[in-house]
């Protein structure tokens, strides 16, 4: 039972981090066409991406993959069930990265345009849709004792689901706008700051509503009243949300930055620890509920890759460490001349 838990909560790690890292390239990809107001513009947007965003997705295989070999029913399960949502998002995933490298493969403005709209699209999409998938499964899908899903793709659209897609899309645009704002200068850099600072009521307005909605829609709530020391999270993120703000009023960008990808941490822990044991909770019966102790694969199996993830992931995250530090200035036009630029 205790691996069964440290596994439950690494997927649960995996993922937060993989919204933290991969949010703000989403944020930044939507913002592209109104915030890009010349090819330029656009070009250092890209650019500010550029060295980062593919490794960004590393965290989502490591969490694709840690669902497949740690537990392996709820992998079977979700991309039975979910079918139809995430391969949008492995289409709108792929359509973002081939539209960065096609993007300037032809001198003419239509071509541009049409890449210009793939990025949105592929940034977009996934952001919506990640939000949508994870509001669902907070609430519970309608699954039966064979782990067969009985709804649709539009099953997933119910008023709660949505909710939870819009607060995924204004937490990325905010972490995107700062991103923006913190790798980029003059005209371009107070549109970014402009931005976040208008973002931001609009987040903290769905924050709000999506916590009160959980109340009705979830059982989120249950976990935390049994253990009222786990408020601390909810606590902890509002302090963060609220640091965003602060920290952008005294223009400390890469702070205000750091904050809003602790509220992406914290908003994917409460979740995270609201569903334990649950992964996947029915609707149907609670019965018929995917855990963390019935679903898991063996312990030897997960004896085994807690020693791999011990070795490697600290690489992982050195490496992350090191390429963000390696790319931590301002891009600038005269960086566009380099034939390694978008």
């Amino acid at each position: 039972m205790v691996l069964q838990t440290i596994w439950f909560f690494l997927w649960g790690l995996l993922w937060a981090v993989f919204f933290m890292t991969d949010g703000f390239d989403f944020g930044v990809g939507t913002l592209y066409p109104f915030l890009g107001k010349s090819d330029q513009d656009k070009r250092i947007m890209i650019n500010s991406l550029g060295p980062l965003w593919d490794g960004n997705e590393v965290w989502l295989i490591t969490a694709g993959g840690v669902t497949f070999a740690a537990f392996p029913t709820v992998y079977a399960v979700m991309f039975s069930s979910l079918y139809s949502a995430l391969m949008l998002i492995l289409f709108a995933l792929i359509l973002r990265g081939v539209s960065f490298e096609f993007r300037g493969k032809v001198d003419d403005p239509r071509w541009r345009k049409i890449w210009d709209i793939c990025i949105f699209i592929g940034s977009f999409l996934p952001a919506l849709l990640f939000g949508v998938v994870f509001a669902n499964i907070f609430k519970g899908l309608p699954i039966d004792h064979n782990g067969i899903y009985h709804g649709t793709l539009f099953t997933l659209l119910n008023p709660y689901g949505l909710l939870g897609g819009v607060l995924f899309v204004m937490l990325f645009l905010v972490h995107g706008a700062l991103w923006i704002a913190i790798r980029t200068q003059d005209d371009l850099h107070h549109r970014a700051a402009s931005a976040a600072n208008k973002l931001w009521p609009v987040l903290l307005g769905v924050a709000v509503i999506f916590l009160i909605a959980s109340k009705f829609s979830t059982r989120l709530y249950d976990n935390y009243l049994a253990h009222p020391a786990f408020f601390m999270v909810i606590l902890i993120t509002v302090f963060a949300l609220i640091g965003i703000k602060y920290f952008m009023v005294k223009k400390a960008f890469f702070k205000a930055w750091f904050a809003s990808a602790l509220t992406i941490v914290g908003a994917t822990f409460y979740g995270v620890i609201g569903l334990y044991p649950n992964m996947f909770p029915s609707t149907i019966d609670s019965q018929f509920s995917l855990t963390a102790h019935n679903a898991s694969s063996s312990p030897l199996t997960l004896k085994i890759m807690l020693m791999v993830v011990i070795i490697f992931i600290p690489l992982v995250i050195g490496y992350q460490i090191w390429a963000y530090t390696l790319f931590k200035g301002k891009v600038t036009k005269e960086d566009l001349a380099y034939e390694e630029a978008y």
